[in-house]
């Protein structure tokens, strides 16, 4: 039971970082197509500047229930797509930087530097999140040593890129409709109009993984096993279509909310698929790494849940705090704050 309990919240993990770093990674991609000079670029990044470190506390949760939960798991995840891994990491670092270095000086080359740091650290990680899943969800070349046997090249498949591009157009709705509720004046219709014009773009997205999904995958195996797991679709459609009503009136908040369901039932139609196996074998099923072969002890399980209990409420605590204290529209006093990117 504890592994299957833990199953469940190494998908939860994985799908919160998602709905909630998904925001500032779209708005950073968004960044040189929305802000039309310094003081826009000023906006976008004070938007996600009070949250992005803190939003990414949850791909570090979601890494070490990886390594304590599963630990083969996370050994096969980290030697088997290390490539992919680190340019991961490496978007995300220079992307951190970006936010700390880009307002220490004012000349023109230092600061497009970064802004190219914050723009290629914003889309890389996000399609690089959508090419790994995907792979997973399609399954990965694992031999019976728990080895993978391929390469970066081989993750550059056309579902692995239709779940790039998924990621990327889910999260860059996300940071529009971020930037929208943050911002005003011009760039907040800007980024209205481009929340509402990608709308479409999403759906279409969404139904192409699917029946990509339906077509090169056994994702669901489990639903037509159980049809009444279709009903957990139901979360990211319902969603999809409630965000494009509440942004036609300009709803921001309850547009961002459904966004939010969207990327969160999009994460689970995955894991739900994948359930037992966190990573399916292609070259043959019993070689994949299940909740039953890759899971630690119960021992450790118990105590990982325990601790859990204590420290996540505590998280969302401190995360409730600061969207309720930062997270209002923005105006000339926020860019003036001593603390301000």
């Amino acid at each position: 039971m504890l592994p299957e309990i833990w199953f469940f919240l190494w998908g939860l993990l994985w799908a919160v970082y998602f709905m909630l770093d998904g925001f500032d990674l779209g708005a950073g991609t968004l960044m040189p197509f929305l802000a039309k000079n310094d003081e826009e670029k000023r906006y976008v990044i004070n938007a996600a500047g009070p949250f992005w470190d803190g939003n990414e506390v949850w791909l570090i949760a979601a890494g070490g229930v990886t390594f304590a939960a599963f630990p083969q798991v996370y050994a096969t995840m980290f030697s088997g797509l290390y490539t992919a891994l680190m340019l991961l990491l490496f978007g995300l670092i220079i992307r951190a930087v970006s936010f700390e270095f880009r307002s220490k000086l004012t000349g023109k080359g230092w600061r497009k530097l970064w802004d190219t740091c914050q723009f290629v650290g914003s889309v890389v990680p996000a399609v690089l999140l959508g090419v790994a899943f995907a792979n997973i969800f399609q399954g990965l070349p694992i031999d019976s040593q728990g080895i993978v046997r391929g390469g970066i090249l081989d993750l550059i498949n056309p579902y692995g890129l239709a779940g790039g591009i998924l990621f990327l157009v889910l999260f860059l709705v996300h940071g529009a409709i971020w930037l929208a509720i943050r911002t005003s004046g011009p760039l907040h219709e800007r980024a209205a109009h481009t929340a509402v014009y990608l709308w479409p773009v999403q759906v279409f997205a969404i139904l192409g993984f699917l029946a990509m999904s339906a077509a090169t995958t056994d994702l669901f195996a489990n639903y037509l096993q159980t049809p009444a797991l279709f009903l957990v679709l139901l979360v990211p459609v319902l969603g999809l279509i409630a965000a494009r009503v509440y942004m036609g009136t300009e709803q921001w908040w309850k547009a961002w909310a459904c966004s939010a369901a969207v990327i969160v039932g999009c994460a689970f139609f995955g894991i739900i698929g994948l359930f037992p196996r966190l990573l399916p074998s292609t070259i043959n099923p019993a070689y994949s790494l299940t909740t039953a072969n890759a899971s630690s002890s119960d021992l450790t399980l118990s105590i990982m849940l325990g601790v859990t209990l204590v420290f996540i409420p505590i998280v969302i605590f401190y995360q409730a705090w600061t969207y309720k204290n930062f997270a209002h529209r923005m105006d000339e006093d926020d860019l003036a704050y001593e603390e301000a990117y």
